[in-house]
């Protein structure tokens, strides 16, 4: 069982996430991204667009999509499904909540 290791970062993430209603958090494979955000962010619910069913239904069924995963959603993977981004942008500008959608991905997209 490893141990999860404190990032310098994280007390920068938890305060931005009162100033914008979406972060993008972006880094090389395997260097702790989504545990990071699965640590500081218990109560969010975690989606992976890496999971081919998942994928499928975002793609598919983007409002469908979005209604299941409307608040509090850490979306991994989410450049996989870069269709999702316009979506994403018209719900945030309707609900204006602050840090209520994580981005976490390989590649930097910009809504």
């Amino acid at each position: 069982m490893s141990k999860f290791i404190q990032r310098q970062i994280a007390p920068i993430i938890d305060a931005q996430k009162s100033k914008f209603p979406v972060l993008a958090l972006t880094g090389p494979r395997q260097s702790g991204k989504t545990t990071l955000l699965k640590e500081l962010f218990s109560d969010y619910r975690y989606v992976s667009l890496e999971n081919p069913n998942t994928r499928s239904f975002a793609l598919e069924d983007p409002i469908g999509f979005l209604n299941q995963y409307d608040q509090k959603v850490i979306l991994d993977e989410v450049q996989r499904v870069p269709e999702l981004f316009s979506y994403i942008q018209g719900r945030v500008d309707e609900s204006k909540l602050m840090g209520n959608i994580f981005y976490q991905a390989l590649r930097i997209f910009i809504c």
